[in-house]
């Protein structure tokens, strides 16, 4: 046997046991498919396998291989001959049984012959008769069986035709290259050596054609590999083209001669060298390559999955390295259609769109101006991707031609534009820097586009709505802490007004002038605790907690109205608490001042202070005019909202939030026309000790 021969054999027999192996796994769970033909064809895929690792393991012409394949042949013997039982004709038609017996008796036949092919008998037959009988009688069950398939199929009604036609062409396949092979070596009497090396190919073969036969569905045949397998793939294929090209040429060498043998091969050496140092690098070429294989390989133009994954990752990448949004957005978009660099626009406030952000782009001059209201106005309406090289042409789609700007035009660099739509509204403008590999935009690519841009100016969208809020947020927080320092020195106002009109009265009354110090005081004391408290504000720090008796918080909260109204203490049980005292005695102050505010002149106000060992309860009690249930329920802790002529609304809002920041809880009960009595909740000290602790051992289980 010829030296190239045995690795060609080996390698198409490999293939076939490859392709024979897939499809027995493949079939078996299919198997019920077909019946008890299923299994039958299992078991001769198997068979098969065998066979070709026999084959391309020991060569074509080992005995191995040709016991291997009288097996092979009995098995797909058996395989038609179930078929035929499947299509109920296996008793109409009696010569069938007779002619499967007979077929697979001359295999067994042939079959045994290979001892006497191996091993002659003397003065019986020699090793040339022993052959030439051997593939008599292969030549016999191979047109045999071929005979069995053409009656099985001509035979079948049309709807039976359907289901056989598929298998019965992979047998064909397989027993027309035998009988090819066969009648080869009849007719020369000796084994073809390069059509037996061939023959692993016509298993491959016949076992793909089980395919479209048992599927359940078209998707099963479909095979539709990614983008990246297939550029991968043409380069393995242009690599191993390249290494083709050179080992042709290299044999080439030798018809040149010896002489200038080494003068041709160093020639070769330097073009190929420079060849591929020029090409390869090529982005160009790659993008060349990309657009013919997409173009001829499949049927759309974009990887939608591929590319939805790499717009969603370009939009939410964070770090510190990742670029800011703006840039993300461009670059978003201009990986879609491979632009190197792109710019966004940005409605100003007059209506005309500026240039908010640019990615990769670093000679663009654009004007303070980059789109006026006019053009704006158009992309809005129309929705219209513009091709800025149809403008540069004169064409005239939407009514563009007249409002794309100067500048835009006379930039080649600048290809197309992709306006952004949120809810109909235009919220930026794309422009699109031309890719390496020139082309027309297509639908496929308006379309992808058009959704990309729909996506991304939601994204936008709800980032310029989160700005706004975050800094509506801060606005707020700064009026907020306005409105608690005018409350504040709104009652310190009131208490200076009330204390000149007494000090008129009473000037000269001794008691009323030390009672005049104290009340001065007093409220010096609040301007500097509202100061100190503004300064807290600004610099972000935090309530500093101190521990203070219950009964004195209450004590000096009544005295600091004992100037003004009467405030009744009816019980002080005491009770160590840890908290910011300022906080509390300002959110004491806050509910004493409403108390007194909704009350006669002249009727106490009284403060209730009891503990039960776990927790501080201080009362505050008036029989004023009282509230309702639903303006408890709805208005007395929101924000600037008050019941009292010319009031802020913030005095209930700030004790209720000094009280929870505290650790601790403001109840109300009130009654119209009866009065209003809020209910201030402190932990103790050593509750707060315990709930502090039970906090930080959660957050560390957590």
């Amino acid at each position: 046997m010829t030296s190239g021969w045995p690795l060609l054999a080996a390698i198409t027999h490999v293939l076939g046991a490859c392709a024979a192996t897939g499809m027995a796994f493949w079939l078996m769970p299919r198997r019920a498919k077909l019946g008890r033909v299923g299994l039958a064809c299992v078991l001769a895929l198997a068979v098969s396998v065998s066979w070709a690792i026999t084959a391309g393991a020991t060569g074509t012409e080992s005995a191995g291989t040709y016991f291997a394949e009288s097996l092979r042949n009995v098995a797909w013997l058996a395989v038609v001959w179930m078929l035929f039982e499947t299509d109920g004709r296996n008793n109409s038609i009696k010569a069938v049984r007779p002619l499967v017996i007979a077929l697979a008796a001359v295999e067994i036949i042939a079959g045994s012959l290979l001892i006497v092919l191996h091993r002659p008998l003397s003065g019986f037959l020699d090793q040339d008769q022993a052959f030439e009988m051997m593939v008599s009688f292969r030549l016999i069950s191979t047109i045999g069986g071929l005979v069995l398939l053409h009656n099985l199929y001509s035979g079948a009604s049309n709807q039976a035709r359907l289901a056989l036609r598929w298998p019965a062409a992979g047998l064909a396949v397989l027993w027309i290259y035998d009988l090819n092979i066969y009648t080869v070596a009849w007719i020369a009497g000796y084994w073809p050596e390069g059509l037996a090396a061939l023959r692993g190919l016509s298993l491959a073969c016949g076992a793909l054609f089980l395919l479209p036969a048992l599927a359940r569905r078209q998707e099963e045949l479909h095979f539709s590999p990614s983008r990246m397998v297939t550029f991968q793939s043409v380069a393995l294929l242009g690599i191993g083209g390249y290494f083709g090209v050179m080992l042709l040429a290299s044999q080439l060498v030798h018809l040149v001669g010896p002489k200038y043998a080494n003068l041709f091969q160093f020639g070769l050496f330097i073009a190929a060298s420079t060849l591929a140092v020029m090409l390869v690098p090529s982005k160009r070429l790659r993008s060349w390559v990309k657009v013919v294989l997409t173009k001829h390989l499949f049927r759309h133009r974009y990887d939608y999955r591929t590319e939805w994954l790499r717009f969603a990752g370009t939009i939410g990448r964070s770090g510190e390295n990742a670029l800011p949004l703006e840039q993300r957005a461009v670059q978003a978009v201009a990986q879609i259609t491979e632009s190197p660099a792109g710019l966004l626009l940005v409605p100003g406030d007059s209506g005309d769109f500026v240039l908010s952000s640019s990615w990769q782009w670093r000679l663009a001059d654009v004007p303070a101006i980059a789109l006026d209201a006019a053009a704006a106005r158009l992309l809005e309406q129309t929705s219209f991707i513009v091709e800025l090289d149809q403008v540069r042409a004169g064409k005239d789609h939407r009514g563009e031609r007249d409002v794309i700007p100067a500048w835009l035009r006379d930039d080649p660099q600048a290809w197309v534009i992709v306006p952004l739509l949120h809810y109909e509204r235009l919220v930026g403008l794309v422009v699109l820097a031309r890719p390496v590999n020139d082309r027309a935009l297509d639908w496929e690519d308006f379309d992808v586009l058009r959704v990309i841009g729909q996506q991304l100016a939601t994204t936008l969208a709800e980032h310029t709505g989160q700005d706004a809020l975050a800094e509506a947020a801060r606005f707020d927080e700064f009026n907020r802490r306005i409105a608690f320092v005018m409350h504040d020195i709104k009652n310190l106002a009131s208490q200076f007004g009330l204390l000149a009109r007494n000090a008129e009265l009473h000037a000269d009354n001794p008691e009323f002038r030390a009672d005049m110090l104290v009340t001065l005081r007093s409220s010096a004391d609040k301007l500097n605790a509202l100061i100190a408290r503004l300064s807290r504000y600004g610099a972000g720090g935090s309530d500093r907690a101190e521990k203070c008796d219950a009964a004195d918080l209450v004590e000096r909260v009544a005295q600091q109205f004992a100037s003004s109204h009467q405030v009744n203490v009816v019980q002080r049980q005491g009770g160590e608490l840890c908290l910011n005292r300022e906080g509390i005695e300002q959110a004491l102050i806050h509910l004493v001042q409403n108390a007194i505010d909704a009350s006669d002149r002249g009727t106490p106000v009284f403060i209730d202070q009891s503990t039960d060992g776990l927790t501080v309860t201080i009362q505050i009690a008036d029989s004023g005019v009282g509230m309702s249930p639903e303006f408890v329920r709805t208005r007395l802790f929101k924000p600037f909202v008050s019941s009292k002529p010319g009031g802020f609304g913030i005095g209930a809002f700030e004790a209720r939030e000094l009280v929870r920041a505290a650790k601790g809880r403001l109840d109300v009960e009130s009654r119209e026309g009866l009065g209003t009595r809020f209910i201030v909740r402190l932990p103790l000290a050593t509750t707060a000790e315990l709930l502090s602790g039970r906090e930080n051992q959660n957050w560390k289980v957590a």
